[in-house]
């Protein structure tokens, strides 16, 4: 950041903040996280903070106007490798003062899934950021001998958990055809091939933007734990676990990302985030917007992670573009409730 020339600070959480001098309140903070997860690519995160930086760095080589508005941000430990949690710095900016310096918050970032690519589109404007609700089950049956107990006379707390797992998805499904979710934790207790399961314990994981979805799929999850408890004559135990509540972007922001990308000629569309991301956590406070770029084949924390550059230089143009619309008095006030 000081090479581009800007005036760089750490805070005490690990935030990175850059600003061209002379500026003065509220800025626009844009940019991302640089950290990622283990084995993870190149792309998550730093691509929003180098885009960023290099928007700054051409208003301020063009000497427009909008430079001394920007704040460049690279968050703390967004994916929560380092014991925090994830998002541990974007929430720690909105315990400190400096929250109230800033007018909003703007983030580009790859899609870390296949739908632009599948689409041939070339951007996405992001609505929202899913809710998450994890619910943790537990089946009690009673453990015996795999040999010499017939099915009918087994109590297979194991065979019910599976049950749930792969019904997951229709279950789903029938709630809204839009929404996924998971089943990728499963224990099965004693844990011993010859021992029919006498407990089972899972953790089913559901994502939407829609938070009347996200309880209807809650429901309908205990409703075919018990029945797939009766099933095995067990006993299901249903206990809430991680609640993340969807998040909607500015719909100010929104418009202005709309308009930039119609501007761009190239195929867009509107989308939601099925990932957490910085932007979701200050919404709570701030007005916030974020834009996708494709990734190839959809793969992400992995290696493997990868879009073309032209995608990522017309990504950061249209970041570019944004930021001169959000930052211009006559166009857009971000201060304006």
């Amino acid at each position: 950041m000081e090479a581009a020339g800007l005036v760089a600070r750490a805070d005490s959480v690990n935030n990175v903040f850059g600003r061209q001098p002379g500026g003065s309140a509220p800025w626009l903070l844009v940019g991302s996280h640089t950290d990622t997860v283990l084995a993870g690519g190149r792309l998550d995160g730093a691509f929003g903070v180098m885009a960023a930086l290099e928007a700054c760095r051409a208003l301020s080589d063009a000497g427009h106007p909008a430079a001394p508005k920007v704040e460049v941000v690279s968050f703390h430990d967004e994916e929560g490798a380092a014991g925090g949690g994830g998002l541990s710095g974007s929430r720690a900016l909105l315990r400190d003062p400096h929250v109230d310096e800033l007018g909003g918050y703007l983030e580009i970032h790859i899609e870390q899934g296949p739908v632009l690519e599948s689409e041939g589109r070339e951007l996405g404007v992001v609505e929202g950021i899913v809710g998450i609700r994890r619910l943790n089950v537990r089946m009690e049956g009673e453990a015996n001998h795999a040999g010499t107990t017939p099915y009918a006379a087994r109590r297979d707390a194991g065979a019910a958990a599976a049950k749930l797992a792969w019904q997951v998805r229709d279950i789903l499904h029938g709630v809204d055809p839009t929404m996924v979710g998971n089943a990728g934790v499963i224990g099965f207790e004693p844990g011993s091939p010859n021992v029919v399961p006498g407990g089972a314990t899972l953790v089913v994981e559901v994502r939407s933007l829609s938070e009347q979805s996200v309880e209807r799929a809650c429901e309908a999850v205990h409703a075919a734990a018990k029945a797939a408890a009766d099933d095995f004559r067990c006993r299901a135990m249903v206990e809430p676990g991680l609640v993340i509540e969807p998040v909607h972007m500015d719909p100010r922001f929104i418009e202005t990302l709309v308009s930039v990308c119609e501007r761009n000629g190239r195929p867009w569309r509107m989308m939601s985030s099925g990932a957490g991301h910085d932007a979701g956590a200050l919404a709570a406070r701030l007005p916030a917007g974020m834009l996708f770029v494709p990734s190839r084949g959809g793969i992400s924390h992995s290696p493997l992670e990868h879009t073309d550059d032209r995608l990522l230089v017309q990504g950061a143009q249209a970041l570019l573009n944004a930021i001169v619309e959000m930052t211009d008095p006559l166009v857009f006030d971000p201060t304006r409730n």
